[in-house]
């Protein structure tokens, strides 16, 4: 009789805990092994054959976390495991998804092509930064939406004037689903880099004047762009301004930024497990959307249930 295991790569024990006891099953144990040069060995520590076997990986740190993954679906496969499901809660190298210069990768196809070579059936991802990687597979893609955990924290904030910013015109379309759930006003924050992590110039498109402001973006990295926007929607008239980011990737000064910044809080999934705590930093868990899409992905049933528009359809 197949069985649904859950197994975690070392970047995402802690979420993937979390994803089991949601579940109400316990996490599968497999070893992962390193040489001393760094070499990655995963060895699963029970039978895994004829099972539907689902790795929970986060590919930060890219490299590194996306080899572990890789080598455990190969590990999943060869041990006769019937289907091999990749749970990616961030998917590293999604910011490169298009030749947008002459002589540059598009990373995110490559990583695709590289997890159906290993021999995934099947990823569980949420939040891309382009939704469109979804098309560089040629195997089913759940893409999972944290607006689902972070629709019910702004409801509990009961903001009076609530208004939806987009830290840049390609966040633009993310926030406008959002935005009509709660019928709010929408602006933009239209910025013009010189180079990655590096912006040249910003303006904001919209009135915020005595409004209460929230941010909605994918990626926070080094959290230099969310504090100019922060700052920039301030001194606009904003009453409040605060930031709901999927993927707390948070590198280099990150923190530092965020801190020093005008944001009220800074609200973060565990996609990404935190480097440090800062007082403006609240994490929500994502285990329980995670665990239903597992649990429906074994069941061979719907998920649509875990996203917006049906969420705003049944209100």
């Amino acid at each position: 009789m197949q069985k649904a295991k859950i197994f975690a790569g070392t970047g995402s024990q802690e979420l993937a805990t979390q994803i089991c006891a949601s579940y109400g099953t316990h996490l599968g144990q497999v070893n992962i092994q390193r040489f001393s040069d760094g070499e990655i060995s995963p060895i699963f520590m029970e039978s895994v054959r004829g099972d539907y076997v689902f790795l929970v990986q986060s590919t930060f740190s890219p490299a590194e976390n996306l080899m572990e993954l890789l080598l455990m679906i190969d590990a999943a496969r060869r041990a006769s495991a019937y289907k091999v499901i990749a749970v990616i809660p961030y998917y590293g190298y999604a910011r490169q998804d298009r030749k947008d210069r002459p002589r540059v990768a598009i990373g995110s196809k490559l990583i695709a092509n590289m997890l159906v070579a290993a021999g995934a059936n099947r990823i569980v991802t949420m939040d891309l930064h382009a939704p469109q990687i979804q098309g560089y597979f040629d195997i089913p893609v759940d893409h999972l939406d944290s607006h689902a955990v972070f629709i019910p924290y702004l409801q509990n904030l009961k903001l009076e004037n609530l208004t939806f910013a987009a830290p840049d015109v390609g966040a633009t379309n993310r926030i406008r689903e959002i935005a009509s759930y709660f019928n709010a006003e929408m602006v933009i924050c239209d910025k013009h880099r010189k180079r990655a992590n590096e912006i040249a110039s910003m303006v904001v498109i919209g009135d915020v004047t005595d409004r209460d402001v929230v941010i909605i973006d994918d990626i926070c990295d080094t959290g230099g762009t969310l504090a100019k926007s922060a700052g920039m929607l301030k001194d606009k008239g904003a009453r409040s301004v605060r930031a709901l980011i999927t993927h707390p990737v948070l590198s280099g000064k990150a923190y530092e930024n965020i801190e020093n910044s005008v944001l009220e809080e800074l609200v973060v999934c565990n996609t990404i497990p935190l480097r440090q705590e800062s007082p403006k930093l609240k994490v929500l868990s994502v285990a329980e959307l995670f665990a239903v899409a597992i649990r429906n992905a074994f069941e061979n049933k719907s998920i649509t249930s875990l996203f917006v528009h049906s969420q705003r359809r049944n209100k």
